[in-house]
């Protein structure tokens, strides 16, 4: 897992062809909008979180947000340990986002 600033995310994801956008975020702060091209996984689910990862390329690179970074910190520990080998938390999460957010 990587800690990293938005500059360094977005152009990180931006240039990554196997890039996942990951928002662990619940349902109901995702409908407030979310990051273009983000899977909802809802950590606040820790079943459905775990069933989700399961089936997602353990190869592939995750970048990984919620609301304010520490969900998204949670979200790579747990990943690491379940074998992912690339995941990069978006440091301050969405409230610190200044790109563009897709209104759901």
């Amino acid at each position: 897992m990587k800690d990293l600033i938005q500059a360094d995310w977005r152009e990180q994801s931006s240039q990554n062809q196997d890039a996942i956008i990951l928002d662990v975020r619940t349902p109901e702060e995702v409908s407030e909008g979310k990051i273009p091209k983000a899977v909802n996984v809802n950590i606040s689910d820790p079943h459905s979180f775990l069933e989700k990862l399961q089936s997602f390329d353990k190869s592939a690179s995750y970048f990984v947000y919620c609301r304010s970074g520490a969900r998204s910190t949670q979200a790579c520990a747990v990943m690491r340990q379940m074998g992912f080998e690339n995941s990069f938390n978006l440091i301050g999460g969405i409230l610190e986002w200044n790109g563009p957010i897709n209104k759901i």
